[in-house]
């Protein structure tokens, strides 16, 4: 296990610093595996500091998997381009490194297995799904409104319901089968079938 060197550092950085390395133990001995110890040695720190950041293990993974659903929330907004641009460009960050390789695969199936079984866990991906609808919708809303065409919040709704199927279930086949796959083909399938369910062309990025 590769140890951080300590350094000093503001209170959100520290604290970002300890997800970081909670993800980091998650995806290489699971959520039992990862013990509070293993994670203060990869963070470079000491198991008081973890405590003064952090009151328990359960804390640091409730924390961490809200790390994991924002990672996968890519925002489109740091795009620059048209309502066009922003909804491809989401489609297609969501279904590529570093948001779709091994580590994030290792990382939802470790969190998705408790979700079940932990509300806090099921609360924060409950959450997390419906921000990421919920920011899916309004790149659609805006893209169809640009259109001219139908962009009433429910048919917007259905549409995004829709697209985030599709990309959850390209995002898994990728992960667990990339090389079953040319390079660009999944996505080329998310883009195509997004395409077909709204009725206009995506285009390629300009």
């Amino acid at each position: 296990m590769t140890r951080r060197s300590f350094h000093r550092a503001p209170e959100a950085e520290r604290r970002q610093e300890l997800i970081d390395a909670t993800l980091d133990c998650i995806a290489e001995f699971g959520l039992r595996g990862a013990t509070v110890r293993q994670i203060a040695v990869r963070a470079g720190v000491t198991g008081g500091l973890v405590r003064h950041y952090f009151e328990s293990k359960d804390h640091m993974i409730a924390a961490a998997y809200r790390q994991v659903l924002a990672n996968f929330a890519t925002n489109a907004e740091t795009v620059e381009g048209d309502a066009r641009v922003r909804l491809r460009e989401f489609i297609v960050r969501n279904l590529t490194a570093p948001i779709a390789d091994s580590r994030s695969l290792s990382l939802w199936a470790s969190f998705i297995s408790q979700v079940r079984v932990d509300p806090v866990l099921a609360a924060i991906h409950r959450e997390g799904y419906l921000g990421f609808r919920s920011e899916l919708q309004r790149l659609i809303g805006v893209f169809l409104k640009s259109h001219g065409r139908d962009a009433r919040d429910e048919e917007c709704r259905r549409h995004a319901i829709a697209i985030n199927g599709l990309i959850d279930g390209l995002w898994l086949e990728g992960c667990l089968a990339g090389d079953l796959f040319h390079e660009t083909e999944l996505v080329e399938v998310a883009l195509s079938s997004a395409e077909s369910l709204l009725g206009l062309s995506l285009g390629p990025n300009e």
